[in-house]
């Protein structure tokens, strides 16, 4: 049985604070795209400067055994997967962004100061899970958002103390279906919230409901040059290509990142489907990839000793099921194909995504003679 035990502290090491500290600015950016035959892409970026999170891509097979924990070490909610799943898995043990044989595809997002779970009643311990488990339930059970939305709320996502953060770390969840369907997972007062997501984005902090209002500041932005006008007796005229996009804020917090997806997303070129969309998808997200000594856990812009903040960038196609992602160590994009999985039986396995951790580039200097 693959136990989903005290297993917290992965995601907070994700796109989440320090282990210890005050908490730090979180940076992991989801959006979804889709193409012009209905490909369906959902991509997001993963964030940690202070050490490696060793990722890895996990594969879960139809019938696969889950245990979840509640307070007090407990056993919780247990479940066999009606779906095969295939995702990143940190440092081996939680899945924290996948997607089902079925195409539905989501990721878990740090929600510091927001997420409000569940008391623990004992007598609903066969309904309770820790907040690591979610991800993974939801994927190995359902196949669309609507799915999602209607039978969530049966379950009990209570607050498991992580011995090393030593408090319940917070999350909320994007996930999206072949359909285009996409929602946004919260808790608020011991409840699961759901918010439709009709800008295909998500960040971090504060709250879903807030983001999407203070998009409403952001509404003259746009991939075409402002107009000219006329200030008296001068004439105003961009002074450069992208004025279009002036006030695009461009800092590395969630508000301004949310409103940075949400603009790049609207005006992203059209694409035909298939690969064409998960190219536009790796190039919106590239915007998003920070320096080492910008991401979560950097200190005072320190050496982390990783060569970038942003570990891993992911891109599932929930149509054609593949999922594509490259690594701070090599930017080469590989690929997971489902029709070439096994998922009718046999254990969970995982790779590391990394088999060599260097840049394989293609010498090209004897084409040229």
């Amino acid at each position: 049985m693959f136990r989903f035990l005290r297993l917290a502290l992965v995601l907070t090491l994700s796109c989440l604070t320090g282990l210890t500290g005050p908490a730090l600015a979180d940076a992991c950016t989801g959006v979804r795209l889709v193409g012009a035959d209905g490909t369906v892409v959902f991509g997001r970026t993963q964030e940690w400067g202070k050490f490696d999170l060793k990722p890895g891509i996990g594969v879960f097979p139809r019938g696969s055994a889950f245990q979840s924990e509640v307070p007090g070490g407990g056993k919780g909610l247990a479940w066999n997967a009606k779906y095969g799943v295939a995702g990143v898995l940190l440092l081996g043990r939680v899945l924290n962004t996948g997607m089902n044989e079925r195409g539905l595809a989501g990721g878990m997002f740090f929600h510091q100061g927001f997420a409000e779970y569940a008391q623990y009643d004992p007598a609903r311990a066969a309904a309770s899970m820790a907040p690591s488990s979610l991800l993974i339930y939801i994927l190995t059970n359902f196949a669309t958002v609507e799915e999602v939305r209607a039978q969530i709320g049966e379950v009990d996502v209570v607050p498991v103390v992580d011995p090393a953060l030593g408090a319940p770390f917070p999350l909320h969840a994007m996930i999206v279906d072949p359909s285009g369907g996409a929602i946004v997972i919260e808790f608020k007062g011991g409840k699961a919230v759901v918010f439709d997501n009709p800008v295909g984005v998500i960040a971090n902090n504060p709250d879903f409901g807030w983001h999407l209002t203070n998009l409403r500041n952001y509404g003259q932005l746009s991939n075409t040059p402002f107009p000219a006008a006329k200030w008296g007796d001068m004439e105003i005229t961009p002074l450069a290509g992208g004025s279009g996009m002036l006030g695009l804020p461009g800092d590395f917090t969630s508000p301004s990142r949310f409103v940075r997806a949400a603009a790049f997303v609207h005006t992203a070129r059209a694409t035909s489907g298939g690969a064409d969309t998960v190219s536009e998808t790796f190039r919106i997200l590239d915007s998003f990839n920070l320096p080492a000594t910008q991401a979560e856990g950097a200190t005072g812009g320190a050496s982390t000793g990783q060569p970038a903040g942003t570990q891993y960038t992911i891109v599932n196609d929930t149509k054609n099921r593949v999922i594509y992602y490259h690594t701070m160590f090599n930017r080469r994009v590989r690929m997971v194909d489902f029709e070439k999985i096994d998922f009718a039986g046999g254990k969970a396995r995982s790779m590391v995504l990394d088999q060599v951790r260097r840049e394989d580039a293609e010498d090209v200097s004897g084409k040229l003679r």
